[in-house]
Parts: structure tokens; C-alpha cells; sequence
């Protein structure tokens, strides 16, 4: 029986490179794979999955209003073994549903990799409602950048300096959001204030 399956962390936990390994492992036995992308991630261009060690692959542009069962239903003739989504906190909650009916009504399994909170500690959309529905939940950790405990979330840093509100969204890597635990995303340590690690 197919599944949906939410796999979470914070930035720079081997999301993507796990999505790229489970397609790999998949077309090794022969089956076809189906990898999605939200259009709004652009990082490494428009429809491209990319790890942060260098490994990249096309993948499908979901569209903000795609319907993402159609696409999928309408694939009968050849359907994928499998729907991989890349970036996954960007879709819309209905978009979610959309993949669990896939799962429920197509009997496809869906595995969906994305980061569970916003650089504000706040539930992205389509994390939330994979949260809701998902068969199956599992964490990815990565270490905070201050302390080497376990990551929970990201702090977005603009122009050096720590970011507390703004835009949900703002696109960017290892320049733009920086891996952090709790108690460090409050307190980072930041060089120019001549703040130290443990004060």
C-alpha cells in the first residue's frame, strides 16, 4: 500500500541529496521516477533538484496553481513507481491533498523533502498540511553552526546581521540562512558584536 512521506530539516540537512539518492535507487531496478520542483525555487535554475555537494538533475516545475493529481493521473499509461518533491514546504496546502489522493486513489507512493519551518520559526503551508497528512514523518538532522548541537531550524542573515521579520520567502544558500539549534537562533553569535560562543 503507498504511503506519503514528509521527510523535514532545517538548512543543510541533506534534503536534497537524499531525494537525488532515492531517485537513483529507484531507476537502478528499472522504475520510472517522477521528480518535482516548486517554480519559485531558483537558487540553481528554474526545474533543477541540486545538493549542496555538487549533484544535480532536471526535475518538473510545479506551477503555484498546478493541479498536481491531473498531472499525475494523467500519466496512466506510463506511471511513475514513485513522485518525489523537492522543496516541498513551497507548495499549497491543496496541493498536498493533491498528493495524498494520489497516494489514496492511484496508489503511487509520494515521498516530500522540504524544510518544516520558515528562517521565523513559523510553519510554511505546504509543511504544515504534509504535517497533518503525511502516512510517515521523519526528521533529517544536520548541527547548529554555533554549537554542533542538533539543528532545528535556520536564521536568515542580511547584510551580516540576523533577520527577524520580513518576507516568508527569500530564496538563498549558505550566504542568505545559516543551521541552528534553539537557543542559538535567539543568541548567535555574531563577530562584530564581539559576543562569544556560551555568553
Amino acid at each position: 500500500m503507498a504511503q506519503l512521506f514528509f521527510e523535514y530539516g532545517a538548512m543543510a540537512s541533506g534534503k536534497s541529496i537524499e531525494i537525488l539518492k532515492v531517485a537513483h535507487n529507484y531507476e537502478s531496478q528499472g522504475r520510472r521516477v517522477l521528480l518535482l520542483t516548486p517554480l519559485v525555487d531558483d537558487r540553481y535554475g528554474v526545474g533543477k533538484i541540486t545538493s549542496r555537494i555538487g549533484l544535480s538533475r532536471p526535475a518538473q516545475v510545479v506551477q503555484p496553481d498546478q493541479d498536481l493529481y491531473a498531472t499525475i493521473a494523467a500519466m496512466y499509461v506510463e506511471p511513475p513507481a514513485v513522485v518525489l518533491v523537492d522543496e516541498a514546504q513551497f507548495l499549497s496546502a491543496q496541493q498536498v491533498e493533491q498528493l495524498a489522493y494520489v497516494v489514496d486513489s492511484l496508489d503511487i507512493p509520494v515521498m516530500a523533502f522540504g524544510l518544516k519551518q520558515d528562517a521565523f520559526n513559523h510553519l510554511f503551508e505546504g509543511s504544515q498540511r504534509l504535517i497533518e497528512l503525511a502516512d510517515k514523518l521523519e526528521e533529517m538532522k544536520t548541527i547548529c553552526s554555533f554549537c554542533g548541537k542538533k539543528a532545528t531550524t535556520q536564521l536568515r542573515m542580511v547584510d551580516g546581521r540576523p533577520q527577524y521579520e520580513g518576507e516568508q520567502v527569500l530564496i538563498g544558500g549558505d550566504d542568505t540562512y545559516i543551521p541552528t539549534c534553539r537557543y542559538h537562533w535567539y543568541h548567535p553569535v555574531i563577530a562584530d558584536r564581539g559576543v562569544e560562543p556560551g555568553e
